[in-house]
């Protein structure tokens, strides 16, 4: 194996040293050489000198050699810079704790956030890490558990739409083979289907899921600030078998295809059913598209559910534009005079949900998760936290918080006056009815201990939601 031209311009030079020492020191200092030894001084002499031009040359090379590589990792940065900038795809990384340690400029166009606004969030903020684990959860089991592939998700962008979007990524482990964090990339999913057949493919997948009936429901806790007491519930799809598809995916694949209303009717049936298992003092939220709304099915459904109206709140979607808010109000009214009530989710994420708000005046508002996190040491956050409450207030309306996550946030949105909170702080989404009946009655916690809420596994927080 040949030495690199620097080691062999070192070993040059100290050969060179070593005659020269040799040689000339003796004579520098004045002591006598040794016998014979002056006759080859010139002879060294001679030696040294021809070192000179292979110094030179390896100087030189080793210059050439060194500019050349420069210039290549010159050239290699800028091309990645380039496929950075023009590259379709998201490229990411997380941490253990769930914060994004890096992001390509292509989450600009994806998510509307900047790669310098990312950077240091929570993943939470553009990603529902219970729609990430459940997906995980649902990939068929795969030869290195390390790395998921094709998993579809629903992205949120900062005006609050949902981008649908493939994700692939792996852990990453740190020295000790312990877990430090994800890393992979996204892509959009354009045109979906785009062809015909790929629009049977979509079709045959969620009649599937229709004919079988496999969805289940997941409730999660909604708690009074006041006294601590859990006041209602969420209800969220889940989808056993599903191939690695997010539930929020699910709904977007199926109204691509014009299955949606008949999807949402089958998860709102499933929700309805289930709820019976929760205990009687307990509200329920149900998610509804505009369409959905619109539609008699729904409202038959609504009519025969087996608990009372006053115990079921619609939360409106923005899976659709609205483009008649008197039809919609007029669909909603008989229901409304019933007694059931109706939510707007994701306030103050964009003109949509506010314009919604205007529109349906809702008896809840539920206050986008995107404002609420760091609301705490966030003085914009504070401030759109306050004027909602108040807004709210004038127009007779219930302020919740959603995606609370830290005990400042929700000592932040209780100082504001907020009515109410959900998220992964105050209770996970559970299918577990024996989950469901601690909600209830006494089970409550004082305000004063909401901040210990109890963090269970799956929280990407604690690095566990990308688990399998």
């Amino acid at each position: 194996m040949g030495l690199p031209p620097g080691a062999w311009l070192g070993l040059i030079v100290a050969v060179d040293l070593v005659l020269a020492l040799v040689v000339r020191i003796p004579s520098l200092l004045g002591i006598e050489p040794l016998e014979d030894a002056a006759r080859w001084q010139w002879v060294l002499d001679a030696v040294l000198l021809s070192f000179v031009p292979i110094v030179v040359y390896s100087a030189v090379r080793i210059t050439r050699q060194r500019r050349a590589e420069r210039l290549q990792a010159s050239r290699s940065s800028r091309q990645v810079r380039t496929m950075f900038r023009v590259s379709r795809e998201w490229l990411w990384a997380v941490d253990s704790a769930g914060s994004i340690t890096f992001s390509s400029p292509m989450c600009e166009q994806l998510t509307g956030y900047a790669p310098e606004e990312l950077v240091g969030s929570p993943i939470g903020l553009v990603l529902d890490p219970s729609d990430l684990a459940t997906a995980l959860r649902a990939q068929p089991a795969a030869g290195d558990d390390r790395t998921f592939t094709g998993l579809v998700l629903v992205c949120r962008h900062r005006n609050g739409t949902g981008v649908l979007m493939e994700v692939t990524g792996e852990a990453v482990l740190d020295d000790a083979g312990n877990p430090a964090g994800f890393e992979g990339m996204a892509r959009a999913v354009e045109d979906l289907p785009s062809t015909a057949y790929e629009s049977e493919q979509v079709r045959r997948r969620v009649s599937e899921q229709l004919a079988a009936a496999r969805l289940v429901t997941a409730f999660q806790p909604i708690r009074c600030l006041a006294s601590g007491r859990v006041v209602g519930v969420e209800a969220l799809s889940r989808f056993p078998a599903s191939e690695g598809t997010s539930p929020e995916a699910w709904f977007v694949q199926a109204s691509s295809v014009g299955l949606g209303v008949e999807l949402e009717l089958l998860a709102l049936r499933t929700a309805l059913q289930a709820a019976r298992g929760l205990p009687a003092e307990l509200y329920v939220a149900v998610n509804l598209s505009p369409e959905a709304c619109l539609d008699p099915a729904v409202h038959e459904v609504l009519w025969q559910a087996p608990i009372a109206p006053a115990r079921v709140v619609i939360e409106v979607t923005e899976r659709q534009e609205v483009n008649d808010y008197a039809a919609l109000s007029n669909a909603l009214a008989p229901v409304r005079a019933a007694g059931l009530r109706v939510a707007i989710d994701d306030a103050g994420s964009g003109f949509a949900s506010m314009r919604h708000i205007i529109k349906l005046t809702p008896d809840l508002i539920k206050l986008d998760r995107a404002i609420v996190r760091d609301i705490d040491s966030e003085t914009a956050h504070r401030a759109l936290g306050a004027a909602m409450v108040g807004f709210a207030a004038e127009i007779g309306a219930s302020l919740l918080a959603e995606g609370v996550e830290t005990d400042a946030e929700l000592r932040a949105v209780t100082a504001l006056g907020m009515a109410a909170a959900q998220g992964y702080h105050l209770g996970r989404p559970s299918v577990n009815p024996g989950d469901w009946a601690q909600w209830g009655g006494s089970s409550g916690r004082g305000s004063g201990d909401l901040g210990s809420g109890d963090r269970g596994s799956g929280d990407l927080g604690s690095g566990d939601a990308l688990s399998r």
